[in-house]
């Protein structure tokens, strides 16, 4: 007697190749996908770091603003590297292929770094001393949290 092989939750039995596909995802994964936009930014002729030039010029905006901060200027410092993230935002919105910038889906992507860039942003501007922007209600919130 032969058993007969029945689809589960997880769609056809392994090996059945005449089964309708499952629309549903497997239970084990066995690969992952790439992130949308995840290709070379440049041609595959051209030299590795022309690849990859979204990614490095976040990444030397990054070193450039931690260099800045590191010299004394933490305010000037702090508002590179939250341009550079928002930049970032912005090539993976604008270009179709970003190389090694692009880590998650695009909207993923988006948000993470767009957010940690508004963040940081912000923080340079109200940082102490003689804050270039002024919160209202800051004050107030830290004076509740601290005392």
């Amino acid at each position: 007697m032969r058993a007969e092989r029945t689809t589960g939750p997880a769609g056809p039995a392994a090996g059945d190749e005449g089964a309708p596909k499952s629309r549903r995802f497997p239970s084990v994964t066995r690969d992952t996908a790439r992130p949308e936009g995840g290709g070379r930014a440049a041609p595959g002729d051209a030299p590795a770091p022309a690849r990859q030039w979204p990614m490095l010029s976040v990444l030397g905006a990054t070193a450039a603003g931690l260099l800045t901060t590191a010299l004394g200027q933490a305010r000037v410092g702090c508002l590179i590297i939250g341009v550079a993230l928002i930049a970032a935002a912005v090539m993976r919105r604008v270009l179709p292929s970003v190389g090694m910038l692009a880590v998650r889906s695009r909207f993923t992507d988006l948000l993470t770094y767009g957010a940690l860039g508004v963040a940081i942003t912000l923080l340079a501007l109200v940082m102490e001393p003689r804050p270039w922007v002024h919160i209202p209600f800051l004050e107030t919130a830290v004076r509740f949290t601290v005392r």
